[in-house]
């Protein structure tokens, strides 16, 4: 497995539309795994594919530790309710602010072995779904911030 190169902010790839993966083939379930590695590298709980530079619809989340929901195809079927928290990226380091998330999600995507999967997630996980899904189409979490860019020091 490898550790792959994080794209950073101003980067015009950030800002294009992922294209669904087709078949699911050996280049794909290494990029689950290189993205896995990357993302605990860099002590992210989620990353997009478009995030190290592949423009396709493939995501990895891990908010609870050794619980890695690898997301293929990855589209939200239902939402409810609303959370205000802070939140930040790996593409845009050191910068944080309150953006505006349903509190409950559920999303449907394919698994690795290409079966139909589905999650419920609230809270934490709820954000990162929204967040790493809104990667594949070109959104930051910018773009839904309440308020001002805050700076890390």
């Amino acid at each position: 497995m490898a550790l792959l190169k994080i794209v950073k902010e101003g980067d015009p790839l950030l800002r294009k539309t992922s294209r669904p993966v087709e078949q699911i083939t050996p280049r794909i379930l290494q990029l689950l795994d290189d993205m896995t590695d990357t993302m605990r590298h860099a002590n992210g709980v989620g990353l997009a594919a478009v995030q190290v530079g592949v423009l396709r619809r493939v995501v990895v989340i891990e908010v609870e530790e050794g619980n890695v929901l690898e997301l293929i195809n990855p589209r939200i079927v239902a939402f409810s309710g609303e959370q205000h928290e802070r939140e930040g990226c790996l593409s845009l380091p050191h910068k944080w602010g309150i953006t505006n998330r349903p509190r409950a999600v559920v999303v449907r995507a394919l698994n690795r072995a290409g079966e139909e999967v589905e999650y419920r997630g609230e809270d934490l996980l709820a954000r990162a779904f929204c967040h790493e899904l809104d990667h594949l189409d070109g959104k930051l979490f910018t773009d839904v911030l309440i308020g001002d860019v805050e700076y890390e020091r």
